[in-house]
């Protein structure tokens, strides 16, 4: 094995933007790790980090229940960064004072930034800025002196040169903060001292030695749904252990259009035994008759299941279960530290029975974002359909077929939907995702001379960073006037095509 990547933990305070500045940190050739805020300082110690970033969060230092930090983590002599609610807890702790602002002072502005600092070395003096915060550092604490401003906030940056402790109102992570990458980068490498040795490449290379000393010669079992995650694991664990990964691919007839095709034709050649179970029949006489989004996901989920069970016991002595777990899984399900607070939880993530029958888990991927899973697929062969596929519900289009689901309705959901992601996919600058949707609405029309009255189709296409929030793409007219004509003219049972224009919040992406 070989020895530890230097590190950089970002300790969490509840702040929207935790995984971003980790992701940040990776793509900048240094390792990072999320722990929550109040992680003990004996624990921060045990992974010898050589930095340090206090994220932003909602709450204010004056709450009565505000997150805060072991104070003694400012005596490690480890070089520590805070943004936003990280800067106002930095100097609350230390002795400085925070205040409400008269105002808030919310998205972006300029600032004007010493060029004397280490953390702005080569980035511009005056530079606009991401801010998101009401409470203001009014004093600071000894030793520390202002090393930027804006309009609204007199004391944007700071810092201790001395004890290298530095901080920033602003959001250096994000793309509406001109130049924050660079910020970051000084702060890793000339104030931590980072060398740069993370690399996708590396992390191939260390999993694949763990994944062969854990497994040696027994075999192991993956459902694979042919998404990102499950993909790159099998490809992973198959290059690590070749011929001794079985995968289970269970077709429940709800994927898109020649999809079960291509997920079986990606893993042709591998050295690996793919398993192709089409249950199509079997999950739309469970679904017969049933209209409630979420009664269809429970059966659907319960289902793939009982299917994935009775094909394991065919299969005989099986010692490991691999899953897809990837980091921000781990991160949301609340299982980084003690008290992560938990977003939402992970059917791969603790909520396994204890009994499971193996072994063992594998989930070589349980380190990784999701952009860093999408590139260890490239590093590892797969094709590009698999590696940029869009995220795609575990239901499928069964939560994309509005009302019962019917063979008819999704053979006409799928022909729409084939088109759409065809036309809006020759776009220069592509929606982040982009779909078709079966409403359960059906509407007056003429095609020739004769009237009709088929269903309605809803075209959806999103702009978003993280999925958690998003808004519609503007679509040019042209593409959409030629997608509605086409689907209307090419699949039988629509006989109109309306285009969502809804933001996330108050919708959500998918329609159910």
């Amino acid at each position: 094995m070989k020895e530890q990547k230097q590190t950089v933990l970002v300790l969490d305070f509840g702040g929207q933007y935790k995984e971003l500045i980790a992701q940040s940190v990776r793509k900048l050739g240094v390792y990072s790790e999320i722990l929550p805020g109040n992680v003990p300082v004996e624990r921060i110690a045990e992974k010898k980090p050589i930095g340090l970033i206090l994220t932003g969060g909602p709450s204010s230092v004056h709450e009565k229940d505000a997150p805060s930090a072991d104070p003694r983590l400012f005596e490690l002599g480890v070089p520590v960064l805070g943004i936003c609610y990280g800067m106002q807890l930095m100097c609350h702790m230390l002795g400085g004072v925070v205040k409400p602002g008269d105002q808030g002072e919310y998205g972006r502005v300029k600032a004007e930034l010493d060029p004397d600092c280490v953390l702005f070395k080569d980035v511009s003096p005056r530079l606009m800025v991401l801010m998101s915060h009401r409470d203001h550092v009014k004093e600071l604490p000894a030793g520390f002196v202002p090393f930027g401003r804006t309009k609204g906030c007199p004391i944007a940056a700071c810092g201790d040169p001395a004890k290298k402790l530095y901080a920033v109102q602003f959001h250096p992570e994000v793309k509406n903060t001109d130049e924050g990458q660079k910020v970051l980068r000084n702060f890793l490498y000339d104030v931590c001292g980072a060398v740069g040795d993370y690399s996708i490449d590396d992390y191939i290379e260390q999993t694949i030695y763990e994944i062969r000393e854990r497994v040696g010669n027994k075999r192991v079992l993956l459902a694979l749904s042919g998404g990102v995650d499950s993909s790159v694991c099998a490809a992973l664990i198959s290059r690590a252990v070749p011929g001794q990964l079985t995968c289970v691919f269970v077709d429940h007839g709800c994927m898109r259009k020649n999809e079960p095709d291509e997920v079986e034709s990606a893993f042709r050649g591998r050295d690996l035994h793919f398993i192709r179970v089409n249950a199509a029949d079997r999950f739309l006489a469970k679904l017969a008759g049933v209209t409630d989004p979420e009664q269809k996901r429970k059966i659907i989920g319960a289902e793939f299941i009982a299917v994935f069970e009775e094909e394991a016991k065919k299969l005989g002595e099986i010692s490991f279960l691999a899953q897809g777990t990837i980091y921000p899984d781990v991160v949301e399900s609340g299982m980084v530290g003690n008290k992560s607070a938990t977003i939402k939880s992970h059917h791969n993530v603790g909520g396994l029975p204890e009994e499971i029958g193996f072994e063992g888990i594998i989930e070589p991927l349980r380190g990784l974002f999701k952009d860093e899973v999408r590139e260890l697929g490239r590093r590892l062969g797969l094709p590009d359909f698999i590696v940029e596929r869009q995220p795609f519900p575990g239901p499928g289009l069964a939560v994309r077929c509005i009302g019962e689901v019917t063979k008819e309705k999704l053979d006409i959901l799928r022909e729409a939907d084939y088109i759409c992601r065809t036309e809006f996919g020759k776009l220069k600058k592509k929606p982040d995702q982009y779909f078709a949707v079966l409403t359960n609405m059906r509407t007056v029309g003429v095609m020739g001379d004769e009237r009709t009255y088929d269903y309605v189709c809803a075209l959806r296409a999103v702009t978003t960073t993280d999925f958690m929030t998003c808004e519609y793409t503007r679509i040019p007219h042209a593409t959409l006037a030629r997608t509605a004509s086409r689907i209307v003219n090419e699949v039988r049972g629509i006989s109109r095509v309306v285009f969502d224009i809804t933001g996330k919040p108050p919708a959500t992406i998918e329609w159910e």
